[in-house]
């Protein structure tokens, strides 16, 4: 009896969870997007809000053109974006041209979350204010039958996602500081990691009640990190990654999750906070590139130098003095810092399964 009475106890206790934690639901299966992040996500901020033209060979995939991506291609939300059956997210900042009528892209390229250190001042904090005013001007206009046109219901069922905190490791490295200092309690990885609680608890309190919430990539496997920031006796990992930068992302992931479970604690019965791997979901794609066709993956395939990483600083992708690989051959970094359309499709497919997110959520289901 008494066994019987515990395991009706833990069977209750499952029930209320599943309830506490249930999905806001849309009538209507409409997706809204609103993303904030870096350059693994930008799809054009940066040249728009510095007026430079990122010149070919980006963009000769798919869109025979340059649009702005660190890419030859699409990124992986632009793959997301087609899953979901919505446009392809225009830059908050690119003033031609932009059609937000299925979401905003507010991630700027060089963007840190909470780094101070960075030339680029679209750290999480202003990419919130910006969205913060995006949709105050939102509601100014629709009595008017102008901008987005995107109404309350738009905004309360719309997905956050956040992919952000790679510069901050980046930036802590180029201070000088110790792997100890850049992991320590206080240090700058804790405060990017607060900076992403704070940004949702931020748009928690203007409406926001779906956040999904990706952990940053294996930085010490890029190209770039491997050809300038490798020291000599520097350890590097089973698939040939810088170990040091890599146990920085690490770090900061373990900060992520624990946020990702204090918010959805915090916020359970009232939203949603799913927090998804990116740094499994890319790393396999180095340790396990044969699986998918790659021969070098810490090779760029836009660069200078050959193998084994092709990345020569003042010589890179968009250079004169690079060239890119023949099309058709796969990679998995584009320019040594960023992915190529076809990680990033491998990427977005990974993503999409809702095996690599905590609670194992599919991103179709928040539209739902």
């Amino acid at each position: 009896m008494v066994r019987m009475l515990r395991g009706l106890v833990i069977l209750a206790a499952v029930v209320v969870a599943l309830h506490c934690c249930e999905l806001p639901r849309r009538a209507d299966g409409r997706c809204v997007l609103f993303n904030f992040g870096d350059s693994n996500s930008d799809t054009g901020s940066l040249p728009a809000a510095y007026g430079f033209y990122l010149g070919p060979p980006a963009g000769r995939r798919f869109f025979n053109r340059t649009t702005g991506r660190w890419s030859d291609g699409r990124l992986y939300i632009d793959f997301i974006a087609e899953s979901l059956g919505i446009r392809y997210l225009s830059p908050y900042l690119e003033s031609s041209g932009s059609n937000f009528t299925d979401g905003v892209n507010f991630a700027v390229a060089g963007a840190a979350a909470a780094s101070n250190q960075s030339a680029i001042p679209f750290t999480m904090a202003t990419q919130v204010n910006q969205f913060l005013h995006f949709k105050n001007r939102t509601r100014e206009l629709r009595p008017l039958g102008q901008g987005s046109m995107l109404s309350e219901e738009d905004f309360l069922g719309a997905v956050y996602s956040i992919d952000v905190g790679q510069n901050d490791i980046t930036l802590a490295f180029l201070a000088n500081l110790t792997l100890q200092e850049i992991v320590a309690d206080g240090g700058p990885l804790a405060a990017a990691a607060a900076k992403v609680e704070e940004s949702v608890r931020a748009l928690y309190g203007s409406g926001a009640r779906k956040f999904w919430v990706y952990n940053t990539g294996p930085i010490g496997c890029l190209p770039q990190t491997l050809a300038l920031r490798q020291r000599p006796g520097d350890e590097l990992d089973a698939a040939g990654c810088l170990a040091r930068y890599n146990a920085a992302a690490r770090a900061l992931n373990a900060g992520l999750a624990a946020a990702c479970r204090r918010l959805a604690d915090e916020y359970c019965g009232s939203a949603t906070v799913v927090c998804t791997d990116m740094y499994a979901v890319k790393y396999d794609l180095f340790a396990n590139h044969d699986r998918y066709g790659i021969e070098r993956p810490l090779m760029a395939c836009c660069g200078h130098g050959g193998p084994p990483y092709n990345y020569v600083n003042l010589k890179t992708c968009g250079q004169p003095t690079a060239t890119a690989c023949p099309e058709g051959e796969r990679h998995v970094s584009w320019d040594g810092v960023h992915y190529t359309e076809d990680a990033n499709a491998i990427v977005a497919s990974k993503i999409l399964s809702g095996d690599f997110s905590q609670p194992r959520t599919k991103l179709h289901a928040l539209c739902e």
